[in-house]
């Protein structure tokens, strides 16, 4: 049986490849691209880095930096109406996970209209929008090599997955020197998230030959380099291996789809506003815990990978050294529980089942090795308190 692999048409990985912006501009033929950022990145002098590597060809390229952490309907609509009301012809998507996520909406929305809530799954949007250069800042989301996009609907308080062709970005520019400024919680809560993508994937109903060695290969990089990666801002060869796994565990996840930490995270996000790569670290150790059952081997085989389990270690003493290792993972990079997140606990338990049928709609829990019942979900979520 043959299986679909969906990539980017062009990827330049390794330092400074976010300077061939330029050259893969010209490829397409497009001279009047906006910059899809958020401010920090303009701060930080990222959105001019760019710009200036663009001028240096003769192309002249507009700066929105007006996307916000977890976008939401409401916050990709000016972008929507930049799109509509200007001539340009492609996208340069600069930032984390949620520039690259707002400006995967706003192209297909810029082009096409409508609302956002009418291309979430289980439409399959293949329609393809303006062509969008991903250039990602974080070690983390991977949202440069995958078809998908998570917006949040403010009115619902639901996390919106859409999946598509049409949101595959034209190129990634994967530049790990774009990490090295990167605060200790923002790389502990993306790196964790790029490790939940490559364990997902590859236990995933889903998993294919190929996402399998993407998979692997994005845990034998981010396991050992997270912790060096987080203590030291500077550490270049590991923040090198953790962009590098992150691109990698993206397109595994990509092809092979989610599981069960992530649909249960993202309705955490999107009630209580915790940071979707840090609501899947909280879940990360309990899930896995519940689904070891139905996938042992499999699960063994993520605690080798990661380098925590021998070739000699059976299947249950790999086991219990990957739960070991991820609750210890948690505490050394000061992962809360939602209790020590600040949520309220009333709140919180009321809105379980709601949280849970959210997830189950998601479609993520279905492609998870133990498929779980609404009510195993309550449970799951209890036992995160």
């Amino acid at each position: 049986m043959s299986v679909q692999i969906i990539l980017p048409r062009v990827m330049h990985i390794g330092a400074d490849a976010s300077l061939k912006v330029a050259s893969v501009l010209n490829d397409l033929a497009c001279t009047k691209p906006l910059i899809i950022t958020d401010s920090m990145m303009v701060e930080l002098g990222y959105a001019k880095r760019v710009s200036d590597a663009l001028a240096e060809e003769g192309i002249t390229a507009e700066v929105f930096d007006d996307t916000v952490p977890e976008p939401t309907i409401k916050s990709i609509l000016s972008g929507v109406n930049k799109v509509k009301n200007g001539d340009f012809d492609s996208i340069i998507a600069l930032g984390g996970g949620s520039p690259i996520d707002s400006a995967k909406a706003i192209s297909i929305l810029g082009k096409f209209g409508g609302e956002m809530r009418d291309y979430k799954f289980p439409r399959v949007v293949n329609e393809t929008g303006l062509p969008i250069i991903a250039i990602p800042t974080t070690a983390g989301t991977g949202s440069e090599v995958t078809r998908f996009t998570i917006i949040s609907d403010e009115t619902t308080d639901e996390k919106m997955l859409c999946v598509g062709t049409g949101f595959m970005p034209y190129a990634a520019l994967v530049d790990f020197t774009l990490t090295l400024s990167l605060p200790p919680r923002v790389t502990a809560d993306t790196g964790i998230d790029a490790l939940t993508h490559a364990i997902e994937a590859y236990v995933s109903k889903k998993a294919s030959p190929f996402s399998d060695q993407q998979a692997l290969a994005a845990m034998r990089l981010i396991a050992p380099n997270i912790r060096d990666a987080y203590h030291n801002r500077n550490a270049e060869q590991a923040r090198e291996a953790m962009m590098l796994g992150s691109t990698l565990a993206g397109t595994a996840f990509s092809n092979a789809s989610v599981a069960l930490v992530h649909g249960m995270s993202r309705p955490i996000g999107a009630a209580f506003h915790v940071p979707h790569g840090l609501s899947n670290a909280m879940l990360l150790p309990t899930v896995t815990e519940f689904s070891i059952p139905a996938a042992q081997t499999r699960y063994a085989d993520c605690a080798r990978a990661m380098g925590i389990a021998s070739e000699g270690d059976t299947d249950d003493v790999a086991n219990e050294k990957l739960l070991t290792e991820l609750r210890n993972l948690n505490e050394e990079l000061s992962v809360p529980t939602p209790a020590g997140f600040g949520i309220d606990r009333d709140k919180f338990l009321d809105l379980l089942p709601t949280m849970a049928e959210q997830a189950l709609a998601s479609g993520s829990p279905g492609n998870n090795p133990r498929v779980p019942t609404t009510g195993e979900i309550i449970e799951l979520y209890k036992n995160l308190w």
